[in-house]
C-alpha cells in the first residue's frame, strides 16, 4: 500500500493507501528548521512558519483561515528541531482543496509587513507561555545547558531578543534559500490513490525550482553539569539527561526498549520505585529524545523541594542498577517493555495523521519507508542479554556525563546546584566502588 515518486523538480511524494478510511492526512515536511539558523537568528524558522498563514498573492489571512475551518478536521504547522511541517487532516472530499492551499501558502506567501510584526508579538507571548509551564521550561533549560554550542540546544521559538530583531527580509531570504524541492517531502495517508495524488502535488508545486545545499550533520558535544533556575513554584521540576545516539542509530530499537523499561509506563522501574513505593512524586517518566545529529535519554518529573536530592539519587540508582548493581533486566521485564512498544506502534497506526507523519519522517531520516513488519521485528529481536550489553556500553559511559536542570523555588536548606553536583559525583563511574555503594544505599 506504500508508494513513492520523485517529481521532475526533485520533490519526493510518498503515500500509504488505507481504503477503509474516510479521512486523508497530508503533510509537507521541509528539511529546514532551527539547525539552519545562526545563533543571532534563533526563532527564524518558527516565525516563518507562523507568517506563512498570513496571506498569499491570491488569498488574505481571513480567506486562508476560513478554508481551513470549512474543510473540517485540522490544518496547521509546527517547527521541530530538525524540520518544519505543514499538515492537514480532512475528509477525502477536501483533499484537492487542502493540497492546493498548502501549495499556495508555501509558494505564494507575501509576508505582509504588518502581519510580520503582529506574529512576532504572538511568538513572544508563546515564549512567555512556555516559561510559565515548568515542564517546558526545565526541558529547554536542560537542552540549552547540555548542548550549549549547537542548534539543538536553542529553543525552537527563539529567544525574545533574537525574535525582536528578525525582519521581513530575513523571513523571505530563509524561505527562498531552504524551501526548495530537494528539501521537500509531501506525504499522504488514508483514502488516497497514489497516481492521482502525485498529479495534484505536481499541479500545486510545479513552479518550485532550484536546489538547496544538503543539510549537513554536526554532532554536538554533551556538556555535563547542573543548572538551576529559581522561580516561585510549590515544587521543584527536574530534568536529568545523559547523551544518547541519534535517531537513525542501529541500536535504536534496544534504546527504545531500555527507555520503556526505565520510565516508559506505570510499570516502569522509575515509576514503581519512586512514585508507587515511595510516594515522592506524582509524575516521573523517561523519554529518548532523538534527532539527526544527536540524542539524549531524559528523565523528567517534579517533587517537593525537600525531596529533590532523594528523588535524583533514586533516579541515578536505577540507572546504575541496570549497568552494574545487580538489577539487569530479566526476560519477563524485557518482554513487557516490548509489548508496550508494540502496542503503542499498532494503536498509533489507527490514525491517518500518525501514519502520514511516519511516512514523512522515515523518508527524512532513512530515505525509505520502514514497514510495520520491519519495525515490529526490530523490537522483537531485542532480548535481555543484548539489552544488558547495550546498557553497559551506553549507560556505563553516559553516567560519567550526566546533566541536570532544575526549575523550582529558592530553598537552600533543601537543595542547591552545589548539592546536586556533589550527588552526581557520588554516583559517577569515576567514583568506582563508592558509586556502586551509593546506588545500593539509595535502592
Amino acid at each position: 500500500m506504500y508508494r513513492k515518486t520523485w517529481l521532475e523538480n526533485g520533490i519526493r511524494v510518498v503515500t500509504e493507501a488505507i481504503p477503509q478510511a474516510r479521512s486523508v492526512a497530508l503533510g509537507v515536511l521541509i528539511d529546514a528548521g532551527p539547525r539552519d539558523e545562526t545563533p543571532e537568528q534563533s526563532g527564524l524558522a518558527h516565525l516563518a512558519e507562523h507568517v506563512m498563514f498570513q496571506g498569499t498573492s491570491s488569498r488574505d489571512a481571513l480567506q486562508i483561515a476560513r478554508l481551513m475551518d470549512m474543510a473540517g478536521g485540522h490544518t496547521g504547522a509546527f517547527t521541530a528541531r530538525d524540520y518544519t511541517c505543514y499538515y492537514a487532516t480532512v475528509l477525502d472530499d477536501y483533499r484537492t482543496y487542502a493540497i492546493d492551499l498548502l501549495g499556495d501558502i508555501l509558494l505564494n506567501s507575501t509576508f505582509p509587513p504588518d502581519s510580520v510584526e503582529r506574529e512576532k508579538q504572538a511568538v513572544l507571548r508563546e515564549i512567555d507561555s512556555v516559561r510559565d509551564v515548568p515542564e517546558g521550561r526545565v526541558n529547554n533549560l536542560l537542552k540549552a545547558f547540555g548542548w550549549p554550542d549547537h542548534p539543538l540546544g536553542r529553543p525552537v521559538a527563539g529567544r525574545p531578543e533574537t525574535v525582536r530583531r528578525l525582519t521581513r527580509a530575513d523571513l523571505i531570504y530563509f524561505v527562498h534559500e531552504h524551501y526548495l524541492p530537494n528539501r521537500l517531502i509531501v506525504a499522504a495517508a488514508g483514502r488516497v490513490e497514489h497516481d492521482d495524488f502525485v498529479a495534484q502535488v505536481r499541479d500545486a508545486f510545479w513552479r518550485l525550482l532550484g536546489r538547496a545545499p544538503a543539510a549537513g550533520a554536526r554532532s554536538p558535544g554533551h556538556h555535563a553539569g547542573v543548572v538551576v533556575e529559581h522561580c516561585p513554584l510549590a515544587q521543584a521540576y527536574f530534568a536529568l539527561g545523559v547523551p544518547a545516539p541519534p535517531y537513525q542509530h542501529g541500536s535504536r530499537y534496544g534504546l527504545h526498549v531500555l527507555n520503556t523499561l526505565l520510565g516508559g509506563g506505570v510499570s516502569s522501574r522509575l515509576f514503581r520505585r519512586i512514585r508507587e513505593e515511595r510516594g515522592l512524586v506524582y509524575h516521573i517518566a523517561s523519554e529518548y529524545h532523538a534527532y539527526r545529529d544527536a540524542g539524549m535519554l531524559v528523565v523528567e518529573g517534579s517533587t517537593a523541594p525537600e525531596h529533590l536530592l532523594t528523588v535524583l539519587g533514586l533516579t541515578l540508582a536505577e540507572l546504575w542498577r541496570v549497568v552494574a548493581c545487580g538489577g539487569p533486566p530479566d526476560d519477563e521485564e524485557v518482554w513487557k517493555a516490548k509489548m508496550h512498544l508494540r502496542g503503542q506502534h499498532l494503536l498509533g497506526a489507527e490514525s491517518t495523521h500518525t501514519r502520514m507523519s511516519r511516512l514523512a519522517t522515515q523518508e527524512l531520516y532513512f530515505g525509505r519507508h520502514l514497514p510495520t513488519e520491519e519495525i515490529l521485528a526490530g523490537i522483537d529481536a531485542v532480548d535481555a542479554r543484548g539489552l544488558q550489553r547495550l546498557a553497559e556500553e551506553f549507560l556505563g559511559e553516559a553516567l560519567s556525563r550526566v546533566t541536570v536542570a532544575v526549575v523550582g523555588p529558592e530553598a537552600p536548606q533543601h537543595y542547591s546546584a552545589r548539592a546536586v553536583e556533589d550527588l552526581l559525583a557520588e554516583f559517577s563511574p569515576a567514583a568506582g566502588p563508592r558509586g556502586a555503594e551509593a546506588a545500593a544505599a539509595c535502592v
